[in-house]
C-alpha cells in the first residue's frame, strides 16, 4: 500500500472517534448517564490519569515487542471491549471504573498512530502535515454529524457512534500495511529503547517536552467544558458542532501547509508563536463571555494546538533515533495529552462552577510560563 495513503486513512479513521470522544464524552456522561458536572469532571480527570499511566508504561512496553500494525490492532480490540462495559454501567463508581479501563486502551491509539507516522517520515517521502490534515478532517466530520444526530436521536447516539467508529478502526487494520510498520523490534533495538534515560541526554529534549506539556495541558478546560460552555451560552445544539468545527477547520488549513509553511523557523520559534496564540485565546474567552468572541477565538486553535503539535513532531523526527520514538511519543501523550490535562481538568471543573470564564483564564498559568521558558532557553539550547 502507498505509505502516504495508509497514514492518511489511519489518521482519518482514528480522529473520527476522537471527534466523538473529545468534545462530547463529558456531556454524554452528564446528559445520558446523569452525572453532575463535577462528578463528570472527576471521572474524566481520573480517565486522563489512567491515560497518562498507560501511555507512559503500557504503550511503550508493548511497542517493544510487537510491530505497529499488531500494536494498533491490540489497542483497538481493547478499546472496543472496554467501551461495551459502559452499557450496563450506571452510577458514579461504576462509570469511574469503566472510564479508567477504557482510558488504558483507547487514548493509546493516538501515540500508536503518531509513532507509525514518525517512523514513515524518517524513511522519507512522507508529508506528515498532509496526512495529519486527514485526521483533522475526520474530526470535523464526526463533530458535525454527532451534532446533528444528537438533535434527532438524543445523547445516547454519542456512545453508539463511538462503538461504530472503533469497529471501523479495527477493520482498517485488516488492510495492507506498509512493510516499514511490520518490523518486529530486535533484541538490540529493545535494549536501546528499553530505558528512557537516553532521551533526557538529547540536547533540548527535556525543555521541548516540558513546553508542550504546558501548551497542550492548557486545552483542558476547552476539551472538557467547551461543549457545556456553549450550552450555558444557550447555543442551539445543532450549531454547537459547527462552532467546535471552526477550530478544527483552522487546524486542517495549517496542517495542509505545515510541511512547507515556516520551514526555516526553528522549533522554538514555532512554539513561541503557539504559546502567544494560546494565551490570547483563553484571555479572550475570559474577558468576553459571549458566543461571537468564542467563535473568533476558535481560529486560534491553529496556533494553540496544531502549531505546538507540529513543532514537537518536527523536533522529534529530526533529533531522535528511531528506537526512541515510541518512548518520546509515550511521554508526550502521557504527560502533555494526559497528566497535565488531567490536573488542569480538576482545576477547571472547580473554577467552572464558580464562573465559567475563570476555568479558561486559569489556563494562562501554563501559557505564560511557556513563553518565559522559551525566551530564556532558545538561544542556549538551539532547539
Amino acid at each position: 500500500m502507498n505509505n502516504q495513503r495508509w497514514l492518511s486513512q489511519n489518521f482519518f479513521t482514528f480522529f473520527i472517534t476522537w471527534g466523538i470522544f473529545l468534545p462530547y464524552w463529558t456531556g454524554w456522561l452528564v446528559d445520558a448517564k446523569h452525572l453532575t458536572v463535577s462528578q463528570a469532571s472527576v471521572v474524566m480527570g481520573c480517565g486522563l490519569l489512567a491515560r497518562a499511566t498507560s501511555n507512559l508504561f503500557f504503550f511503550p512496553t508493548l511497542a517493544k515487542y510487537v510491530h505497529n500494525k499488531r500494536l494498533i490492532t491490540i489497542l483497538a480490540i481493547g478499546s472496543l471491549l472496554t467501551a461495551l462495559l459502559y452499557i450496563p454501567s450506571t452510577g458514579f463508581t461504576a462509570l469511574l471504573i469503566v472510564t479508567i479501563l477504557f482510558s488504558v486502551f483507547y487514548p493509546a491509539l493516538l501515540p500508536a498512530v503518531e509513532s507509525s507516522a514518525a517512523t514513515l517520515v524518517q524513511y522519507g517521502n512522507i508529508h506528515y502535515g498532509k496526512s495529519r490534515s486527514y485526521g483533522s478532517f475526520g474530526f470535523v466530520i464526526a463533530v458535525l454529524i454527532i451534532s446533528m444526530l444528537t438533535g434527532v436521536f438524543g445523547k445516547n447516539i454519542i456512545f453508539w457512534s463511538m462503538i461504530i467508529g472503533l469497529v471501523g478502526m479495527l477493520l482498517m487494520q485488516q488492510l495492507a500495511t506498509p512493510k516499514e510498520l511490520l518490523v518486529v523490534p530486535t533484541k538490540e533495538q529493545r535494549a536501546k529503547s528499553l530505558s528512557m534515560k537516553t532521551l533526557w541526554t538529547i540536547k533540548g529534549f527535556p525543555i521541548v517536552l516540558f513546553i508542550v506539556i504546558l501548551l497542550q495541558g492548557a486545552h483542558a478546560s476547552y476539551y472538557s467544558y467547551g461543549y457545556i460552555y456553549l450550552e450555558d451560552l444557550q447555543v442551539d445544539p445543532f450549531y454547537m458542532g459547527m462552532i467546535i468545527n471552526i477550530a478544527v477547520i483552522c487546524e486542517i488549513l495549517y496542517f495542509m501547509k505545515a510541511d512547507t509553511l515556516l520551514t526555516k523557523w526553528r522549533s522554538s520559534s514555532l512554539l513561541l508563536l503557539a504559546a502567544s496564540g494560546s494565551s490570547l485565546r483563553w484571555l479572550l474567552i475570559f474577558l468576553f463571555p459571549n458566543v461571537w468572541v468564542f467563535i473568533a477565538s476558535q481560529t486560534l486553535h491553529a496556533l494553540s494546538f496544531a502549531l505546538a503539535h507540529f513543532a514537537f513532531i518536527r523536533y522529534l523526527t529530526k533529533a531522535l533515533p528511531k528506537e526512541q520514538i515510541p518512548n518520546a511519543q509515550g511521554l508526550y501523550s502521557a504527560l502533555a495529552m494526559g497528566l497535565s490535562t488531567a490536573i488542569l481538568t480538576f482545576l477547571g471543573g472547580y473554577l467552572y462552577e464558580i464562573s465559567p470564564g475563570l476555568s479558561f483564564a486559569a489556563m494562562l498559568i501554563c501559557t505564560i510560563p511557556a513563553i518565559a521558558i522559551l525566551l530564556m532557553t532558545r538561544k542556549k539550547y538551539q532547539y
